[in-house]
């Protein structure tokens, strides 16, 4: 009998435990593979990892690399040697790396030195703005990957203009969404809403890009409209760490809770897809947000000059804002009916199988 094939399977930040899920459980079904789970420790807050794995039924990692925080160029070159060994000692048949973090393109070059077969899910996302660090790993991890599973169609079209060969790619959907149907029933019974006691018509806000909250000048715009929001819709934010500290640093933090933003720590995911599936609007800079709005229906302001998910635009609920014209879109948002036009193909809480299938067809 043949061994079942080992895949490694990277997770570094909150978005990427949220990937990993569905297809670990699709893979640990499958008796012709052996998914190893591997946490980088990019993210290590425990709400932003210990317990978005107990939500979605992952196990404890097999691996934990502990790389914590640091520059670009201290992630990305912590994560390599660490995954060095670990790719050494215990050789997989597959890499499976996601997202556009550090982490993402530090696994995947460690696999593409090794001659480790790389799957990037998640590839072919383009915002055309290379000073987003997330659009050096996009490019890179695609480069050097030996397969690329798209989420949506101008996916595929990017990396064919790019000059990939047809055969690397393959459209599986949008993974993000085999999550969210894998936990709805825990979402609908979390109540987060009524925990916080927020009234029944509510935003959610995210903040946590670096161009958003870093420079002062900019946070400072970005919490001016967020109060003049907060007068037309009640508003709950989690706050990321990063964000939190920037926050605090020039007392922001107690200007949004003066006028009545509710400010919360970072929410386990099961709790925070109850804000987002709650609400009125969702105002953010996160990529999977747009995504999971789309998909549920739900108006998605996006506090970014672009975005590399513009099918969330194109046939989606999404809209990009500046700090300037929040507000008049969030008023047009609520004014508007929720549209019911077909979501994006693929985006049907199926990814997980057709990248098993995909990959039981690449091994044969």
């Amino acid at each position: 009998m043949t061994a079942p094939a080992r895949v490694h399977l990277i997770a570094a930040a909150r978005p990427n435990f949220m990937k990993v899920a569905p297809l670990w459980h699709a893979l640990t079904a499958a008796p012709d593979f052996e998914p190893v789970l591997i946490h980088t420790g990019q993210h290590y807050d425990p709400n932003m990892s210990d317990a978005i794995f107990a939500d979605l039924s992952l196990p404890p990692p097999h691996h934990h690399l502990g790389v914590g925080s640091g520059s670009h160029a201290e992630q990305t070159g912590n994560v390599m040697i660490a995954y060095e060994q670990i790719a050494l000692a215990e050789r997989p048949d597959w890499l499976i790396v996601v997202g556009d973090v550090n982490s993402t393109l530090a696994c995947a070059l460690v696999g593409a030195k090794l001659r480790i077969p790389v799957v990037h899910l998640e590839a072919g996302l383009r915002s055309g703005d290379r000073a987003m660090p997330e659009e050096i790993n996009r490019l890179a991890t695609d480069a050097i990957a030996d397969v690329l599973w798209t989420p949506s169609p101008d996916g595929d079209e990017n990396l064919l203009r790019e000059g990939c060969d047809p055969a690397r790619i393959t459209n599986v959907g949008n993974i993000m969404l085999d999550s969210f149907e894998l936990v709805r029933g825990k979402i609908a019974a979390a109540a987060e809403p009524a925990a916080l006691g927020l009234p029944e018509r509510y935003g959610v806000v995210t903040l946590h890009r670096p161009s958003n909250v870093d420079h002062p000048f900019a946070l400072g715009a970005l919490v001016a409209a967020l109060v003049v929001a907060q007068a037309r819709l009640p508003l709950v934010f989690p706050v990321h760490p990063r964000t939190a500290q920037r926050l605090a640093t020039m007392g922001l933090d107690k200007r949004l809770a003066q006028h009545g933003v509710v400010l919360t720590d970072p929410l386990p995911y099961v709790r925070f897809m109850s804000l987002v599936a709650g609400s009125a609007a969702a105002i953010t800079d996160s990529g999977g947000i747009q995504e999971e709005t789309t998909y549920l229906g739900i108006p998605c302001l996006t506090l970014r000059d672009n975005t590399e998910r513009p099918i969330t635009i194109t046939q989606g609920t999404n809209r990009l804002v500046t700090s300037d014209t929040l507000a008049a879109a969030l008023d047009q948002a609520l004014a508007t009916p929720r549209s019911a036009q077909p979501r994006p193909v693929h985006w049907d809480g199926q990814t997980a199988a057709r990248c098993v299938a995909d990959l039981r067809r690449r091994n044969a």
